[in-house]
């Protein structure tokens, strides 16, 4: 049965879609199954590792999104007089990766999406129930969320048995953690049968803070939520490196991208197997 993990935190810009898109190809290139879902209605990550060509086409063409999954049907159109199912052949979109021959798959997002903030129309279990179907297909999934507390945050929860806090160290470091500290407690607090668990907290410090008594300031006060929270921060912090936005650009893993640094390379996969050992996918690693 896949592992599901989400990357949360309330605060834009923290790097929540780079983590997911290059975890996405790393782990896929080590010979897993993933499945990449993209919870944003930006959808950075459809255009991460579609490229924007093709993820325009897609939607131009009115392919199924994740909007579809949570409405639980496809509308009436040129090609049909009612309302369709969702299919996973429908929304999954295969070989997302950039080595063809790993197993990377896609289902991806829309600017539609914003209107599922605007109605809670009862879908957060809706997300779970599709991926329910397809958990025996893969043995990641890896779901990249919206930055900011809304029902999209719910159908995250309902979807996913970890979540990954990626937090960028700069001013006002830790400002949407209270937030999701609090979304997380009323979640389990009104849904005691599910498990849902913080996997830690990835730094990152791709910032003009670098170097800084800001960037100390930060740390330091991530580091004591951490303790206080009982929860995990992943040894590897993501440098500063024009790799990691050029990597989002042209669609590459970070193995993969121009002028990348080797050291930035090995440090990514080390987190990658950091990751996976707590998740409980570290055997499968290869």
């Amino acid at each position: 049965m896949a592992v599901a993990v989400s990357l949360i935190n309330m605060k834009g810009g923290v790097g929540k879609t780079t983590v997911a898109a290059q975890l996405a190809h790393a782990v896929a290139a080590d010979g897993m199954r993933v499945l990449a879902v993209d919870l944003d209605p930006q959808s950075n990550l459809s255009h991460s590792l579609m490229g924007r060509k093709e993820y325009f086409a897609h939607v131009s063409s009115k392919r199924h999104t994740v909007v579809h999954i949570l409405r639980d049907y496809f509308p009436p159109g040129e090609d049909t007089a009612a309302p369709c199912p969702v299919t996973p052949e429908s929304v999954i979109l295969p070989g997302a990766s950039y080595e063809r021959e790993t197993k990377l798959d896609l289902i991806p997002s829309q600017l539609e999406l914003c209107q599922v903030l605007r109605n809670r129309n009862g879908g957060e279990h809706q997300l779970a129930r599709f991926l329910g179907r397809v958990h025996d297909r893969y043995d990641l999934i890896v779901i990249d969320c919206a930055p900011t507390e809304s029902t999209l945050t719910q159908v995250a929860y309902f979807a996913s048995r970890y979540v990954i806090v990626p937090v960028k160290l700069e001013f006002l470091a830790t400002v949407g953690m209270p937030m999701l500290t609090r979304s997380l407690e009323e979640f389990r607090g009104t849904n005691r049968d599910r498990e849902l668990d913080i996997a830690g907290l990835i730094l990152n410090d791709q910032s003009e803070y670098a170097g800084s008594r800001e960037r100390e300031t930060s740390i330091k006060d991530l580091n004591a939520l951490a303790e206080e929270r009982g929860w995990r921060v992943f040894d590897y912090r993501i440098p500063y490196s024009r790799s990691f936005p050029r990597a989002a650009r042209d669609g590459t893993p970070l193995a993969r991208t121009r002028y990348v640094s080797q050291d930035r390379v090995e440090g990514f996969l080390g987190l990658k197997d950091e990751i996976l050992e707590v998740i409980g996918l570290g055997g499968e690693s290869r």
